[in-house]
């Protein structure tokens, strides 16, 4: 009977420490539901560690954006291929993206797409400097980074043509990450890459050589483009409107102060060292403005006639996989 005290307490505890459980449990999951809840009505942007996305970024750390207006949240992503399928799947309203890939989605995904704004993007074509390439023609029989369908593989077969390659002489594997990308340059894996900036800055300061530069040829593809599903709706419209003031904000800003002034950003956020920002060639960013219609066209009808091949060897190899 001495013991019934002692029982009844331990009971008790046991009962206060059940319920204080399952109270952590109930808060634990309504805190998961408010998160969940500002998530979905945040204003995301898919961005890239690339330079072309440097007015998002200043925007959104040097809080230009207006909170009470729109709540911008930036997703991280290394390849363009992530970008589009969070532009595809609507889990961002926006996404950092360039005109052969995004007009793909369209066509072939059917994602309803919308360039708000050209960006500065563009690539070069950098070969490794213990590759003994000097130029686009001793790319023949050697490995050509890239992704397929894309604005980089786009100048990467028209450096090939202009230098009279054959293609078929080049092997051209897939590497969509653009970090993955610079790697096996600097780790002397691959013989030549397309690199944006800053990546490519970072490649020339470890030795390797330029073989040609593709904003020389006066085509820009770079693009933010818009999910017309996802950003429907005043409120939508009214955080796009705050979106597009925020990102002008920053563009005048890094105009005016020079990109050096936002050095810790671009090491930050592209991953490379400080002597590379200091070694970046100018860029001149610009206010939200549509891309021309002549790269839109020129991007659609080097897609439309790239898919033609693709659907001509897939055509070709299920004939003779037939015929055997």
């Amino acid at each position: 009977m001495k013991s019934l005290p002692f029982l009844l307490l331990l009971s008790l505890l046991l009962a206060a420490c059940g319920q204080s459980e399952e109270e952590q449990m109930r808060l634990s999951r309504e805190e998961q539901q408010r998160l969940w809840r500002e998530d979905s009505a945040a204003f995301k942007v898919a961005v890239m560690p690339t330079l072309d996305c440097l007015p998002i970024i200043v925007a959104h750390e040097r809080h230009f954006f207006d909170s009470t207006k729109a709540n911008v949240r930036l997703r991280m992503f290394t390849a363009h291929m992530d970008c589009d399928t969070a532009l595809m799947g609507g889990s961002v309203q926006a996404g950092v993206s360039e005109l052969v890939r995004a007009q793909r989605l369209v066509e072939e995904e059917g994602t309803r797409l919308r360039w708000l704004t050209a960006t500065p993007l563009s690539w070069q074509l950098v070969s490794n400097r213990l590759a003994r390439v000097r130029q686009l023609r001793q790319l023949d029989e050697k490995m050509l980074a890239t992704c397929r369908f894309s604005a980089s593989e786009l100048f990467g077969l028209r450096a090939l043509d202009s230098a009279k390659v054959e293609v078929e002489h080049v092997y051209r594997p897939q590497v969509n990450d653009v970090h993955v990308r610079l790697n096996m340059l600097l780790g002397n894996e691959i013989d030549a890459v397309l690199l944006p900036e800053p990546q490519a800055t970072e490649a020339r300061g470890k030795g390797h050589r330029v073989l040609c530069d593709c904003a020389d040829t006066g085509l820009r593809l770079g693009v933010v483009a818009l999910n017309v599903d996802q950003t429907a709706g005043k409120e939508r419209q009214r955080q796009l409107e705050e979106f597009v003031r925020g990102y002008n904000q920053a563009v005048d800003s890094i105009n005016g102060r020079g990109m050096k002034a936002y050095s810790s950003l671009i090491q930050n956020y592209c991953k490379v060292h400080s002597s590379t920002v200091d070694s970046l060639p100018p860029v001149h960013f610009t206010h939200v403005a549509p891309p021309r219609q002549r790269d839109i066209d020129a991007a659609n009808a080097w897609l439309m006639k790239r898919l033609g091949e693709e659907r001509d060897i897939r055509k070709a190899t299920t004939t003779t996989q037939k015929g055997k």
